[in-house]
């Protein structure tokens, strides 16, 4: 892993004792302090900075991944490329962009902003609430992965209609429809007659 000034003090595994903090911001986005990562989303959450990625291989299909078991919210279960949280005062770009290798081992080829959405998403299994601002990213992925076991417990590249048919089997994150619809139209100028 590349060693950036936000890697250099935070561990790349979300499981470590490291405490992690996050960006809080007000509805406008403004950031407006900082706390530490389980904290902010113990109920009722304190709203924070995130960002969620969706990357698409070139037949358009959309890459998934299954949260790793390990992981102290929604583990196992599926959800987009990659989501996380920007260290304070790293640009949620940059952030996308190292999470996306951290835990997929692999760059996306094209990375593009696809706007913001603001949600409150309370998971009743863990009982932890995702009360974010959340930064969308759309773009490419033209290598082959190398997942983070740790973080990573599957993946799947998957058409419009075979993501509807996992849906209707599988468990997602509370966030994932919430994100996905908010980026579809980056998504549909992305991958064009892909169905999305």
């Amino acid at each position: 892993m590349p060693i950036t000034p936000a890697t250099a003090t935070h561990s790349s595994s979300y499981g470590t004792a490291d405490a992690i903090l996050l960006e809080l911001v007000d509805e406008d986005g403004v950031t407006v302090g900082t706390a530490e990562k389980l904290t902010a989303h113990q109920p009722p959450g304190q709203l924070h900075r995130a960002f969620s990625v969706f990357l698409f291989d070139d037949r358009g299909r959309l890459l998934l991944q299954r949260r790793a078991l390990g992981k102290y919210h929604s583990p196992g279960v599926w959800s987009n490329t990659c989501c996380g949280h920007p260290y304070p005062g790293e640009a949620p770009f940059a952030a996308a962009a190292r999470r996306t290798y951290e835990e997929l081992g692999v760059s996306p080829s094209l990375l593009a902003e696809a706007g913001t959405i603001r949600y409150n998403h309370p998971d009743p299994a863990s009982g932890l609430v995702e009360q974010e601002y959340n930064h969308l990213f759309v773009g490419l992925v033209q290598s082959p992965l190398r997942p983070d076991t740790e973080e990573v417990g599957d993946t799947a590249f998957v058409t419009p209609a075979e993501l509807a048919e996992r849906h209707a089997r599988d468990t997602f994150s509370a966030w994932f429809p919430t994100v996905l619809d908010a980026a579809r139209p980056a998504i549909r100028e992305l991958t064009g007659p892909a169905g999305w």
